[in-house]
């Protein structure tokens, strides 16, 4: 529906919502005419200047995008006003403290228009130089093609969230929103508020014609999180066609119908777009926000606004024109005085803000000193170190156990040892075992608060993947989902840019790894999955082959510290190998690879294996007196070790090597010269025989070996 500026102003006055002239109580006398006189010539002097900024916003992305001859010029300068009234006006943010942990979040979901982003970086106070807004898609740039968290190839401060795969930073946006909700819950008290600001994410019609927002979208409504603001650039442009060409839903209506408060704006009228901000900010009605903001497409220079040729760089050619047409001087990169003492007044307003906060911080950690120690060692990123994980964690025992179910029992210790620790499934709890004991459940209604420790995503493995990200950018919880392995390719965009950003606080729980399945058959036994997910650079990928080695890989994934990581679990029951003290055990798999059985006589055999086919292998060696068995979980982490460690594991000096694997074979012929595994699709029979008569024993093994003598 159009949001009507008497609902937008009934609401602001309602809430006392800055930005409003509310209704004076006292009678109307000459000095009360006088201020608001004033407050009228203040309130035309503000708009004046953020129409400046915008105009100039505009600039710098014109002029970043022709120097590079590369770039998206439609979005910056379609949305120039919504980003002038979100930095000069509505947002809560410290460009000194750029992670103040209660500061207003945006995101740029439609990541192409990451010049937008930058000018308004820039404008706005933080540590962005002008020299870098310049220096636009360079290499070493602060200002990379698409938003990048910042990592070790780039750290811009402002930047919350790496965008680019259009759908997923809105996506990611619900994500932030959870994590906001889950720690005002968790760190709130009846006298302080640490936690209350908003999410924010600016996306256009790729966003939501991409399945995966509307994952997120059903999820955002139904948990209520009313901390969200997404607002639509809807321009009817794509890249290819006018939107119309693919397009022809009633957005509103459908987001209506998931549970979302809408509001339909011009978005270029500053008054507009500022009112409804604010009353979106307003409105903590349980409702997620919606603000479509209808807007053309390079605005400002006419030889491509509102058609698809605004999307690109194609408007070079034009921006001289298109600079003194919005009444900018010839001078490139042009921020007049008047906007930077404009932002010196944002930056002061928001300082006061900023400094009234740490005060209450500060009273709040006094009275509450466990709670702020838990806090920042979350924002900190603070947990017991490995080695006190491993020696804490109770050993697990002799009996065979799916390593699904030992994750059960691992996942429990690591809850209680890393209290920002929290876990989630795509409707599979019951299956992939990942439910925290004694945790409770986030959301709303039923049995659900915001301070549960379990999400239920429901059948929406994207969503899923993109909401964790988001979690994991927020800065505070470090969040696991799961599924079903074969479910993974539905997230793998999620888990490939998780890589990339370098979030150590996201990992993925998949159960279910292999033809080990069975009776599901070939649409639910993975054979490619796991060397799939190996080949992502920066993802630890483990899958362990008993319950010991399955501690390992849980700790892992909460201690390390560059990137996520993957955890592959058996559906069927594995034998453990008891002939190895389980601390051994552990210790080795955190190196990724470890003697499992050492040879009693020369060695003239390595057996490599991981996962269900290592009991394969310690069987096929046992009447081979001069064969070694080497476990390899974790094939990364094997690779970031020492020389020297990596020799005494696999010595150079014997290349008689096999490796076994229920899976496809090419990867593993970087270790061995002969590979037993699975390069086909399975079939449906109980898991055993599948595994039997797919060449997945030790019988099978030893023949293999025989054969190569």
């Amino acid at each position: 529906m159009k949001f009507s500026m008497l609902a937008i102003a009934a609401t602001a006055l309602a809430a006392g919502v800055e930005g409003f002239s509310a209704v004076p109580t006292r009678s109307f006398g000459v000095r009360q005419a006088s201020s608001l006189k004033m407050a009228a010539a203040t309130e035309t002097d503000k708009m004046a200047a953020l129409a400046t900024a915008a105009n100039e916003a505009r600039g710098l992305a014109m002029d970043s995008i022709a120097a590079a001859h590369s770039g998206h010029m439609g979005l910056p300068l379609g949305c120039a006003e919504i980003g002038s009234i979100l930095y000069g006006s509505q947002m809560q943010y410290n460009p000194k403290d750029t992670q103040w942990i209660n500061r207003d979040r945006f995101i740029l979901s439609a990541g192409h228009g990451s010049m937008f982003l930058y000018s308004w970086l820039n404008l706005a106070g933080f540590d962005l130089p002008m020299e870098e807004v310049k220096n636009f898609r360079q290499h070493h740039s602060m200002t990379p093609g698409h938003p990048e968290f910042p990592n070790s190839e780039h750290n811009t401060p402002g930047i919350e969230c790496t965008t680019g795969p259009l759908g997923a930073g809105v996506s990611n946006a619900v994500g932030f929103a959870v994590s906001e909700k889950m720690a005002a819950a968790r760190y709130n008290t009846d006298e302080h508020t640490i936690f209350d600001h908003h999410i924010y994410a600016l996306a256009g019609d790729g966003c939501f014609q991409e399945g995966v927002s509307a994952e997120a979208a059903q999820f955002a409504a139904h948990e209520k999180l009313d901390n969200l603001i997404v607002l639509y650039d809807s321009n009817e442009v794509t890249l290819d066609k006018m939107a119309e060409y693919t397009q022809s839903e009633d957005i509103i209506k459908r987001y209506e119908a998931y549970g979302w408060e809408t509001y339909e704006i011009d978005g270029h009228d500053l008054a507009v777009v500022e009112e409804t901000i604010a009353a979106a900010k307003a409105s903590n009605n349980g409702k997620p926000k919606f603000i479509k903001c209808n807007t053309i497409i390079g605005k400002g220079m006419e030889e491509t606004e509102g058609t698809n040729a605004a999307h690109g760089e194609a408007g070079v050619p034009y921006v001289d024109k298109a600079r003194a047409s919005i009444g900018l001087p010839e001078e490139k990169w042009f921020v007049s005085e008047g906007t930077r003492d404009f932002f010196k007044g944002v930056q002061e307003k928001n300082t006061k803000t900023y400094d009234e906060w740490q005060a209450t911080y500060a009273a709040w950690k006094e009275a509450n000193p466990a709670l702020a120690t838990e806090l920042e060692n979350a924002v900190a990123d603070v947990t017991p170190s490995a080695e006190e994980m491993l020696a804490s964690i109770p050993e697990m025992g002799d009996a065979a156990e799916a390593t699904r179910v030992s994750g059960f029992k691992v996942i429990q210790e690591i809850a209680k040892q890393v209290p920002q620790y929290i876990s989630g499934s795509a409707d599979l709890h019951g299956s992939t075992r990942n439910y925290i004991n004694d945790g409770g459940n986030f959301g709303a209604g039923f049995d659900k608060t915001y301070a549960g420790k379990n999400l239920y995503f429901g059948i929406r493995e994207h969503g899923m993947g993109c909401i964790l990200n988001g979690i994991a950018y927020h800065g505070i919880f470090k969040a696991s989902g799961s599924t079903f392995a074969v479910f993974v390719d539905y997230m793998r965009p999620t888990i490939r840019v998780a890589s990339l950003a370098e979030l150590n606080r996201v990992s993925y729980i998949l159960t279910h790894d292999s033809i080990g399945v069975g009776e599901d058959g070939p649409t639910h036994q993975p054979v490619e999955t796991v060397s799939g997910l190996r080949v992502i650079p920066n993802l630890d990928v483990y899958r362990p082959a008993d319950a010991e080695e399955t501690v390992a890989a849980y700790v892992s994934s909460v201690t390390r510290k560059e990137g996520p990581t993957a955890l592959i679990l058996s559906r069927q029951n594995l034998n453990q190998n008891t002939d190895m003290p389980a601390a051994e055990r552990r210790a080795g798999a955190m190196k990724g690879a470890y003697v499992a059985k050492k040879e009693s006589a020369d060695l003239d055999l390595i057996i490599i294996a991981t996962g269900s086919e290592v009991q394969h292998a310690l069987e096929a060696a046992k009447d081979l007196p001069g064969a070694r068995v080497v476990s390899m979980p974790c094939v990364e982490a094997y690779e970031r070790q020492s020389d020297e460690y990596k020799e005494s594991v696999l010595p150079s000096s014997c290349t008689k090597r096999i490796a076994m694997e229920a899976g496809v074979t090419a990867p593993w012929y970087k270790y061995a010269s002969k590979v037993v595994g699975v390069d086909r699709f399975g079939f449906s029979a109980p898991g055993d025989i599948v595994m039997k008569e797919l060449g997945m024993s030790a019988e099978n093994l030893s023949a293999e070996i025989a054969s190569m003598n």
